[in-house]
């Protein structure tokens, strides 16, 4: 089969590597893809969130399946174009995708659901947030509404400093959703669902704030392992029963299917599982890791889904290793970061046995040169046979690899390979 995959990043990247695995995948396009991107398949100049555009595209590649990565083209409707043109799509409507879209949909939808989630208000004005605030106490926990890449969430001891991220967000015209702190480790779960039913990959851990040791501001994702030793025994049974199925039954009954990935962030407290948000699409950078140990063929899968036909697709096998992706991001990350630095390396950390270097925010000059183009330049992946020896080859991979102020974190899944994550009161 012929699949267009549509998306920049290292995320879109990862999803190409696997469909290339994939026998039954006989064409591969993406747009607009990235400078690692186009190393190993064909791309297309074409706005990602342009629908007419992708549509035209699709025509004229044949395309006999359309997978779509971020977010913002969701958003933009790109998926109902497409759909409305006859060609399936692995990616929600703009009306289902409305739970990333904004985060007060998803309360409601998981209130109706009986989803377990924090207590939460919405806020429109400076005196709503005060009561807010004021009403949940510290640490405080402040959301953009709308889609922020990740980035759209404060959670600070400091009133004042969440007063003022509740006030820039009304400035620019949005609410923002204030709710109680989540204690506890948080997980990622990708669910794929055919509007009906679903299938979960294997859970992941990412880490957001861009310093060692969870400091400084929240990013779009420094890194991230996979699988989660610590997690209690039936974790995944559970998201599914309280979590997935409740809400992909309310999302079809309110006449928006679900069709893609039902991205759960969950909190597991000392009361049980919580929602965090959702997200329309796989996450990055946990897809990098994920779908670096599945060895179920992702195309039929993902076709699967698309056509409504997920309850006969086969079973989920995965590679015996752990994963463990570590991001390397552009200098000046996550302001206004550095653009145009030549990177080196590249082929020599993917000669690394056990490594893989997935390209993001990376563009090729004049030069010939691979350079960065963005805030998260790259993601290196390490397969080994617990998380000790995946964290040693990936961070063997990012030390070939060098630019102008590049910045990693030396600490993804630490904690976990030295059983340091506590669950439930108790040490895993």
């Amino acid at each position: 089969m012929k699949v267009l995959v549509i998306g920049p990043g290292g995320r879109e990247h990862a999803i190409v590597r696997s469909l290339q695995a994939d026998p039954y995948v006989t064409e591969l396009h993406c747009a607009p893809g990235n400078a690692g991107i186009a190393q190993d398949v064909p791309v297309h100049a074409v706005d990602a969130q342009d629908p007419a555009a992708v549509v035209a595209l699709a025509r004229e590649l044949g395309s006999d399946l359309v997978v779509i990565g971020p977010e913002a083209p969701l958003a933009a409707g790109v998926s109902d174009a497409l759909r409305e043109a006859g060609f399936p799509v692995f990616g929600p409507s703009r009306a289902a995708a409305q739970l990333e879209a904004s985060k007060a949909f998803a309360k409601d939808v998981m209130a109706e659901a009986g989803v377990p989630t924090a207590m939460a208000r919405v806020a429109v004005n400076e005196a709503e947030a005060a009561d807010a605030l004021d009403a949940f106490g510290a640490p405080y926990v402040v959301k953009d509404d709308g889609l922020a890449a990740g980035k759209g969430v404060v959670v600070t001891e400091d009133r004042a400093e969440a007063l003022a991220h509740a006030n820039a967000c009304f400035a620019a015209g949005g609410s923002v959703v204030i709710e109680e702190f989540l204690d506890g480790p948080e997980v990622s779960l990708f669910v794929i669902s055919d509007g009906r039913h679903a299938v979960p990959l294997a859970p992941a851990q990412d880490f957001k704030r861009i310093f060692d040791g969870d400091l400084g501001p929240n990013t779009g994702g420094m890194g991230a392992y996979t699988p989660l030793p610590w997690l209690p025994a039936g974790f995944v049974d559970e998201v599914m029963e309280r979590v997935a199925y409740p809400t992909i039954r309310e999302m079809a009954a309110r006449g928006t299917p679900f069709v893609g990935v039902l991205y759960c962030g969950l909190a597991v407290t000392r009361r049980g599982i919580r929602v965090i948000e959702f997200n329309a699409r796989f996450g990055d950078p946990e897809t990098q890791p994920v779908l670096a140990r599945l060895k179920t063929p992702l195309g039929g899968l993902l076709m699967a889904a698309a056509t409504g036909k997920l309850d006969d697709a086969e079973q989920l096998h995965w590679r015996p290793e752990t994963a463990v992706g570590v991001v390397m991001a552009a200098a000046n990350y996550p302001d206004s970061p550095v653009k145009g630095d030549p990177i080196s390396g590249l082929e020599a950390a993917a000669a690394i046995e056990g490594v893989s270097v997935l390209h993001a925010g990376t563009a090729t000059n004049d030069d010939g040169e691979t350079v960065t183009a963005g805030g998260r330049v790259l993601a290196v992946v390490g397969l080994g046979a617990d998380l000790h020896s995946a964290r040693a080859k990936a961070y063997a991979g990012v030390a070939e690899i060098g630019w102008k102020g590049a910045q990693h974190r030396t600490d993804i899944a630490l904690k976990a390979a030295n059983g340091e994550i506590t669950v439930s009161g108790g040490a895993a």
